[in-house]
């Protein structure tokens, strides 16, 4: 299973990564020659930089899963020590809490 989950991760890595590239790309670009194009582009690039905030966010939770995985400690609450339910970490394979330590 910590296999496939690995893969799995592995996969959303990617894809995060070549979202944020695509999104510093599109924030480096320079701004359109006319007030109101600039204005509208500012107003996109606030609202990119909200969503590649919380892609990286997302990618340091992934990465610190796989280091996790990689250390033999991936499954077990960072709380308590037990283990965290296979439902939930298929559900959500970046916890890092037990669903009783989480609520």
């Amino acid at each position: 299973m910590n296999k496939d989950i690995e893969k799995a991760l592995q996969r959303r890595l990617a894809e995060l990564l070549g979202n944020v590239a695509d999104i510093d790309s599109e924030l480096r670009s320079a701004l359109p020659a006319g007030w109101e194009e600039q204005a509208t582009k500012l107003e996109d690039q606030d609202a990119l930089e909200g969503i590649e905030k919380s892609k990286l966010q997302e990618i340091g939770q992934i990465r610190d899963a796989l280091n996790r995985l990689a250390e033999g400690t991936y499954g077990v609450c960072a709380q308590c020590g037990e283990l965290i339910d296979p439902k939930r970490l298929k559900a959500l394979p970046t916890a890092t809490k037990c669903i009783s330590c989480a609520a």
